[in-house]
């Protein structure tokens, strides 16, 4: 198994958007929609209308690069189904940021 590469230092939200969006972009190539528009405001349902499975497998890559540190199912376990559907890249974005400071602080 390939050691994953260190993730920065002090994740910021910029620095992890940018990696999410590489992820998504990965996800999305499966239907070609590669080249659409990512930022915080986008929604995981309705602008890049993924399905669960995409979700599963973003879920695989957010593993690949940040470890266990990073857990896209337990964090979408807390939702309720509506906060699920409404959810955003820049809440994952969030997410992952103080996912990643607060195993950095333990």
């Amino acid at each position: 198994m390939n050691p994953t590469p260190p993730a920065p230092a002090q994740p910021t939200a910029d620095t992890v958007l940018t990696e999410v969006t590489g992820m998504l972009r990965t996800v999305l190539a499966e239907y070609g929609d590669d080249d659409v528009e990512i930022g915080m405001s986008t929604t995981f349902n309705q602008d890049l209308e993924l399905e669960s499975i995409d979700l599963v497998t973003l879920a695989g890559l957010l593993e690949e690069r940040y470890g266990g540190r990073v857990n896209l199912a337990e964090f979408l376990a807390g939702m309720e189904f509506d906060e699920i559907i409404e959810l955003t890249v820049g809440r994952l974005v969030e997410y992952v940021v103080w996912s990643l400071k607060s195993t950095q602080a333990g």
